[in-house]
């Protein structure tokens, strides 16, 4: 959370705001709000063993991208060559 507080609990940390929640109620001023939460996401996560990923992460810092850009790409080049034989 680094500098940033809650503003009621003063807390410096998750941990602490949930520690701050577990024994306090909300103040008497309080105002109802309302939002909506989007829960679908674009992501999808795939296991990968240990040894892969160990691999996977030297290779991506010696080209200066993300694991997760290079995994990405190897994917679509893969997919892209086996579409193209179909």
């Amino acid at each position: 959370m680094g500098e940033n507080r809650s503003s009621i609990s003063k807390a410096q940390s998750y941990a602490e705001i949930g520690e701050y929640w577990d024994t306090h109620d909300l103040p008497a001023d309080s105002e109802e709000v309302s939002f909506s939460v989007e829960l679908d996401s674009n992501v999808h996560y795939y296991a990968l063993d240990n040894s892969i990923v160990a691999s996977l992460r030297k290779v991506a810092k010696k080209r200066g991208v993300s694991a997760e850009t290079l995994v990405n790409l190897w994917v679509k080049e893969k997919l892209n060559a086996e579409m193209a034989r179909n």
